[in-house]
């Protein structure tokens, strides 16, 4: 991508009592529903074989406390709800496990996962592949101490799924990203928090998605949505963020060398790289040190003819702005010091072109915000980057504004 890899010594701040999640207990049992499983002796082996004896519409029900496994955990079966008694109140303890897998893996359909916290897993939090219509709601996925790129890369992480909903879930501490939905449609991401990860919630190589009511605050980056090559879903388009607070994403990038993520200047609130109709409204930016909205293209060389690395038909509008860009990170340092230091809130690389593109592609970028909210475009040609041809200019470019994408519905969701 366009973004180097630094890394700068700010200390991590401690969980104070202002991060923590809301925590929401749920009864152990409904009345007349399943009773919580025991929780004597080995309950990784009793969740597990609960897991694996399940029938479709069953409720597996864990009890209060916390709990240390050793092991991963999995969930084929359709149409399985696992409850816990509540986030922080059920704890899955995985500091010991034993591979480096995620804390809980699931392959099947509508399924529910609510009501409990996964921590300090040795790889992903949570992971769903090809499960529809899945839902993960009133959860905790957190890895313990400072950051650290030894984390687990992803919180939640639904990929290769349809109608995907996570709703009031909180995650902190993903070397990678907190909530990242990948390779998938039609997708809300909601009244959620995302703290200290690199990446706070990341769209990627999806169709539809609405990303609303969330605080993505102390990342390295708050809200991103990319598009990348040579997956087996790409193409992504049709993303709303709206309503969220995004502050403070300052924390130093933690993520391992070569992860995409890896080069996402500490200090970015929105990251939009090469992704289409991605529309960026009614949301509130304050204290992002690098910028609050940055537009790129895909910079590193790609063999997928049906790629395209350009952001196309973006729309920023309607959001408020409040400090930041007086600190730029990363590759944005030597181009924010050539143009006097800071950067104005919104700032696009100004891409219009790739090696072996026949011409010149029409971006459609329309910024429609106030006068006095600032707007830079650097003026690169095309990468490689060639710092010699930069011609930045502060004029907004003319634009279409594109048809803002229906609101996402999901059948399988009462609201």
């Amino acid at each position: 991508m366009t973004l180097a890899r630094f890394a700068c010594a700010i200390p991590f701040a401690l969980l104070v009592s202002a991060c923590m999640p809301n925590t929401t207990s749920a009864p152990a049992a409904e009345p007349g529903g399943p009773a919580p499983l025991s929780a004597e002796g080995d309950f990784g082996a009793t969740l597990q074989g609960a897991l694996i004896n399940a029938k479709p519409g069953d409720t597996v029900v864990m009890p209060a406390g916390t709990f240390a496994l050793a092991d991963s955990l999995s969930l084929d079966v359709d149409g399985v709800t696992l409850r816990g008694a509540g986030q922080g109140v059920t704890v899955l303890d995985f500091a010991q496990q034993s591979g480096a897998g995620e804390g809980l893996l699931v392959t099947s359909n509508d399924v529910t996962l609510t009501d409990f916290t996964v921590r300090d897993t040795k790889g992903d939090g949570i992971k769903s592949k090809g499960a529809d219509r899945i839902t993960y709601k009133q959860l905790t996925v957190e890895w313990s101490g400072e950051p650290d790129e030894t984390n687990g890369a992803y919180g939640v992480y639904p990929v290769e799924s349809k109608d995907v909903l996570v709703e009031n879930v909180t995650v902190r501490g993903a070397s990678d990203a907190g909530i990242y939905v990948g390779q998938s449609s039609n997708i809300i991401v909601r009244n959620s928090v995302v703290e200290f990860n690199v990446a706070g919630i990341e769209i990627e190589n999806s169709t539809g998605a609405d990303v609303y009511g969330n605080i993505a605050r102390n990342n390295t980056g708050g809200i991103l949505v990319f598009d990348l090559p040579d997956l087996p879903v790409s193409g992504g388009n049709a993303t709303r963020i709206y309503a969220n607070q995004i502050f403070a994403n300052n924390t130093r990038n933690f993520a391992p060398a070569g992860n995409i993520v890896a080069g996402v200047p500490s200090g970015t609130g929105v990251i939009i790289m090469a992704n289409r109709n991605v529309h960026v409204f009614d949301n509130a930016f304050e204290n992002n040190r690098s910028a609050h909205v940055l537009i790129t293209a895909y910079s590193l060389p790609f063999t997928d003819a049906a790629y395209n690395p350009l952001p196309r038909d973006v729309v920023i509008r309607n959001n408020t702005y409040s400090g930041g860009g007086d600190d730029p990170q990363g590759i944005l340092t030597p181009l924010a010091e050539a143009l006097g230091g800071t950067l104005p809130p919104i700032v696009w690389d100004g891409v219009s072109t790739w090696p072996g593109a026949t011409e010149a592609q029409t971006v459609n970028l329309t910024i429609a915000e106030a006068p006095e909210v600032g707007f830079l475009n650097f003026g690169i040609p095309s990468y490689p980057l060639d710092p010699a041809m930069l011609a930045p200019s502060p004029d907004r470019p003319a634009s279409t504004p594109p048809a803002e994408p229906a609101a996402i519905v999901l059948a399988h969701v009462k609201e």
